[in-house]
């Protein structure tokens, strides 16, 4: 222990840190905790459990409210406190989803009760967590329970939680449990209220709403992600800019930190809610970002149900019964007395039973790849120790654990690098000609993959070099390295770069030779445009200034494509009849748009009204895959539904193109369905879209990055900085990045405090 004080030390003085951080042989944690600019902690630690210490208190001084709530879901106690339905009592009910407090402790309380995480614990990494992801985590937890037993429940700073019965310590299955939850938000998570409800043909079904049928991606998640190398650069280094769409709200915002453990990790970017490692980032030498992919995360599988008998199947001739799992779920009832509700959760060897389509002859099981998988945190952790692009990729083929994201990076050397690195089921196109066959599977869950679970060789397949059975192998990945760009914006993989598009993967992994959206249109004629040094920036290839300037211009790509069309169509017509027969004099509408510069910015009247008018079913030019990002365009001003449209725009102003805001502050940008690149959308109630913007220029003198964390850092409306970055985002002004110790110590208002256990 001596050896070890006296040599981290060594590199402390070395790097000519303001203060030092020592750990006596009697202490388990010890870390410093540096704020910087907007709030943002720069943890230094000499080991991954006081590094994990240093995040965790943090973290509960910025956010312990939203932790708290979050715990509350996973431990299945929502209905215990709140009652089992979410309403006014419950302080975040607007940024959980619409399922129910019960049916949510009932999924919950389901999982914890299964074990699946204790088993996936007691797994040696990489196939379980590794030593230091591990002392990270309990770390992580000792410091956020320090702050909160320093402070007190009944004397938080954020009046959300402040002495609230639900608050309490977390334990290290809570943090497990919501990496878990994470990784499963393209599968199971999507699929609660249909498990929780499903019942045998003829059995008294569970209250609640219809069970519901998730989308492939969790709602309001996306991203843009450019990795520009040394061919799209001026000094011919690397560029990268991380722009993930997330909620502005609850437990899937970002938190920007920096971690680092002298000598063995130094790694700046963001987290998740809750997670102690940095998941979109840098080092010195390497930048990434992640971006929601099209691959499917899940199967399901219909089942052959034994006649007379809805709770037992049929795989290759032979009877299997369902298995059972009973749920015990405390209820808080309206007068204040606790009572228990039962439910019984049925399963399947494919995974748990859903409610839609549970028939007398057939029920439909759904299997998550990500149910095995608790590997992300290790590539993550592992992803923060690279220096170059051979290094991020190694750590990736090592745990093979990213759930549901595509990989962007770049390095210092110039060389950028795509790949669909995610978990994925391994369904070829021949499995799926073979076992995609049902109507009433096609009908039920048309945009899913539905196998016949009645035949054993329907169940997924498997290749050498998979780290768990049932998934493709890295080799087998959808991947591009280049010295110009790679690019995504949530669509397949096939024009991550246009020059050289990716072919030949499995439909699994999403589609290719259609039609792009208007985001990834737009964002790959941005970078089209710079390199051609025609977009009013200055000489062709990407600068750090450039790239900053070029993510927030708020191009709206649909108005560029029609506008001119639909200002001609109402020159021409300038009194229209909206779709109630009305009327509508267009004259000052038509004024509107044709002085409008077609940007997204905030208060812009043209872009109220385009919002209002425009959906992409107005093209006149239809798709052509022979030119995919020309097509579809222009808009027909001769044809009635445009000039409806138009007119219902006037008569009903607002409609599509309301005023977005966030803790009072007016925001730019505009929903991606409308040509948006910088994605922001509000439902009046909530907003989510640009949320960690990063731009980074990897020099051979270091990192230079500018960030915005559009929200800011804190959820607790009295902190300095609940709304203090989102100011920033609204004036189009970004963060400078401290990464090295001189421009750390630098700063004029740091704040050091120095936690030891």
């Amino acid at each position: 222990m001596v050896a070890l004080v006296a040599g981290f030390c060594a590199i402390v003085v070395a790097a000519a840190l303001a203060v030092t951080v020592a750990l006596a042989d009697d202490r388990r944690y010890s870390a410093e905790i540096r704020r910087t600019e907007y709030g943002i902690p720069h943890v230094l630690a000499n080991d991954h459990g006081s590094l994990g210490y240093g995040y965790g208190y943090a973290f509960a001084q910025d956010n312990l409210c939203v932790m708290a709530d979050r715990v509350v879901t996973l431990r299945g106690e929502r209905s215990r406190f709140f009652g089992p339905r979410a309403d006014a009592n419950d302080p975040f009910a607007d940024e959980e989803d619409a399922t129910s407090n019960l049916a949510s402790d009932v999924y919950y309380r389901g999982v914890r009760q299964s074990g699946i995480l204790r088993r996936l614990l007691a797994r040696r990494a990489p196939l379980g967590p590794t030593a230091d992801l591990r002392r990270m985590v309990e770390g992580y937890v000792a410091g956020y329970n320090r702050y909160l037993a320093d402070t007190g429940v009944a004397r938080l700073p954020d009046p959300t939680c402040r002495g609230k019965a639900w608050v309490g310590p977390i334990t290290a299955l809570d943090v497990w449990s919501g990496i878990y939850d994470v990784q499963a938000l393209e599968g199971t998570v999507g699929f609660r209220e249909a498990i929780v409800s499903a019942r045998p043909a003829g059995g008294a079904p569970a209250p609640g709403r219809a069970p519901i049928i998730p989308a492939d991606a969790p709602d309001g998640t996306g991203s843009n992600g450019w990795a520009l190398g040394r061919d799209a650069t001026a000094d011919r280094g690397g560029l990268l800019l991380a722009n993930p769409h997330f909620p502005w709200a609850g437990h899937a915002r970002f938190y920007q930190v920096h971690l680092t453990i002298p000598g063995v990790l130094d790694v700046a970017g963001a987290s998740l809610f809750g997670t102690p490692v940095v998941e979109i980032g840098h080092t010195r030498g390497v930048a990434w970002t992640h971006t929601v992919s099209t691959a499917k995360r899940f199967t399901l599988f219909q089942l052959d149900l034994v006649q007379g008998n809805p709770t037992s199947y049929r795989v290759d001739g032979r009877t299997v019964p369902m298995t059972r799992q009973t749920v015990t779920v405390t209820v808080r009832r309206a007068d204040g007395e606790l009572s228990t509700v039962k439910r019984t959760l049925y399963g399947s060897r494919y995974g748990p039973v859903l409610a839609t389509g549970w028939t007398a002859k057939t029920a439909f099981a759904v299997r998550d790849v990500n149910a095995g998988n608790l590997r992300s945190m290790n590539e993550w952790l592992a992803m923060g120790g690279s220096q170059n692009i051979a290094q991020l990729r190694a750590a990736q083929d090592t745990y093979q654990g990213i759930p549901f994201t595509n990989t962007i990076a770049v390095d210092a050397g110039g060389t950028a690098y795509f790949a669909d690195a995610s978990v994925v089921p391994h369904v070829t196109d021949a499995k799926a000609k073979r076992c995609i066959d049902t109507a009433q599977g096609k009908a039920l869950y048309p945009e899913s993959f539905v196998l016949d679970g009645s035949r054993s060789d329907c169940n997924w397949g498997s290749d050498p070099g998979a780290i768990q059975r049932g998934i493709f192998a890295p080799s087998r990945l959808p991947q591009l390295t280049r010295t110009d760009y790679v690019a995504n914006s949530n669509q397949s993989p096939w024009l991550t770069n246009p020059a050289a598009p990716i072919t030949g993967y499995p439909a699994v992994f999403g589609d290719s030779g259609t039609e792009r959206g208007t985001r990834t249109r737009l964002g790959l004629d941005m970078i089209a445009q710079r390199l051609a040094g025609t977009d009013g920036l200055g000489p062709p290839g990407f600068t750090l200034p450039s790239l900053q300037a070029t993510m927030l211009a708020n191009r709206n790509y649909s108005a560029e494509l029609g506008r001119t069309d639909v200002v001609a169509m109402c020159r021409a017509h300038p009194v229209l009849t909206a779709g109630d027969g009305k009327r509508v004099d267009a004259r000052a509408a038509c004024d509107t748009l044709a002085s409008w510069n077609g940007r997204a910015d905030a208060g812009s009247r043209g872009e109220a009204l385009w919002e209002t008018f425009f959906d992409d079913s107005l093209w006149a030019v239809p798709f052509d895959p022979a030119h995919p990002l020309t097509t579809p365009r222009g808009i027909d001003g001769a044809h009635r539904d445009v000039q409806r449209a138009l007119a219902d725009a006037v008569r009903f102003p607002g409609i599509g193109g309301s005023v977005r805001r966030w803790a009072g502050i007016t925001l730019h940008g505009c929903p991606e369905e409308k040509g948006c690149f910088n994605a922001i959308e509000a439902d009046g109630r909530s907003i989510q879209g640009s949320s960690f913007i990063m731009a980074i220029e990897l020099t051979a003198h270091g990192p230079r990055a500018r960030t915005i964390l559009t929200y800011s850092q804190s959820a607790n409306p009295t902190s300095p900085h609940h709304r203090d970055q989102t100011v920033l985002f609204s004036q189009k002004q970004w963060v400078t990045e401290r990464f090295s110790e001189a421009e750390i110590t630098a700063d004029p208002h740091l704040q050091t405090t120095t936690l030891h256990d």
